[in-house]
């Protein structure tokens, strides 16, 4: 029977595809084109995909950019009773800033998986750790932030002088930068892309050994996906800014709002795939322009086998 893994190929050709359409709107200043672009090339490659989808998750609502809505139906096999239902959350252009200035790690991502097997994560914050998977069962979010370091210290074989700790330059964040200062690590600060950051600090030769900090919940979810896959440690935890953000996360995901999310809760079915591209050259090198075509790079990760690969391919 065929299942979400099946469908690779065409998330990819999604993503390989938004990422093609807003590098023509790279480094020129304007966000909002290029994260249009993505969204309309990403959406008019689902339309020719054979299955039942859905987004479960999107993004745009925050700043009133272009979207694939929550709840939007894709493929061209909707209500047929044989159809493969899926999930998908989908961010067309992560980093879109990244991309109006052509600065690094901009990236179409999405994540699939079966009906109901992704949370439907509230488009509010999300208070954030991964790493990889030598401190599964080490570290926790729940801990203070001296402990955990201390922990990649002992687990890595390292002096906490080389612990690298990657998080989002952001004000929300002056706490957590004088804890892991007075800690006596090292602190490397991401201007967007916490996404990027977080595969960086779970893979083996990544730059980096432990994310820290708030982020979007939406990208949460991706995140969790891919860090199944890599057999990485995550997990998160919503944090909200308005009654109405709260109140909207309640409607959305039940009761208990303070709850610790690990990956597998995040995304609960192994038949899952996170797939990305680079748009801008970061944690994937950005779209080419060679004489023989279009040259993308993306990330597959299979949550099922732990398969990660990285695939080039030439648009001509």
């Amino acid at each position: 029977m065929a299942g979400v893994a099946d469908l690779v190929d065409h998330f990819r050709a999604a993503c390989e595809n938004a990422a093609i359409a807003s590098d023509v709107w790279r480094g020129k200043g304007d966000g909002k084109a290029a994260d249009g672009a993505a969204v309309e090339a990403m959406r008019s490659t689902f339309d020719r995909v054979p299955f039942d989808g859905r987004v479960a998750i999107g993004e745009g609502e925050r700043d009133e950019a272009p979207m694939l809505w929550i709840g939007e139906p894709l493929g061209n096999m909707q209500g047929h009773p044989e159809a493969l239902k899926v999930d998908i959350a989908v961010d067309p252009l992560e980093c879109t800033n990244n991309c109006a200035t052509n600065s690094p790690n901009s990236i179409a991502v999405l994540a699939a998986a079966p009906r109901g097997d992704l949370l439907h994560a509230p488009d509010c914050y999300m208070d954030k750790i991964a790493a990889g998977s030598d401190l599964d069962g080490e570290i926790s979010l729940d801990a203070e932030v001296e402990w955990n370091l201390q922990q990649v210290a002992s687990v890595l074989d390292k002096p906490i002088s080389e612990v690298k700790v990657v998080a989002l330059d952001r004000e929300r964040h002056a706490q957590l930068f004088s804890e892991v200062k007075a800690a006596g690590a090292q602190l490397h600060l991401m201007p967007d892309g916490d996404i990027s950051a977080a595969i960086w600090a779970a893979e083996p030769d990544g730059p980096y050994d432990l994310l820290l900090g708030i982020g979007a919940a939406p990208e949460g979810v991706i995140t969790a996906t891919a860090l199944r896959g890599l057999g990485g440690v995550f997990e998160g935890r919503l944090v909200f800014r308005s009654d109405s953000e709260r109140e909207r996360a309640e409607n959305m995901v039940g009761g208990d709002l303070e709850r610790l999310w690990k990956a597998d809760e995040l995304c609960r079915s192994s038949d899952s795939v996170f797939v990305a591209t680079g748009v801008c050259p970061g944690y994937l090198p950005g779209v080419e322009h060679l004489d023989e075509g279009i040259k993308t790079t993306s990330q597959v990760i299979d949550v099922a086998s732990g398969d990660s690969q990285r695939i080039e391919t030439i648009h001509r």
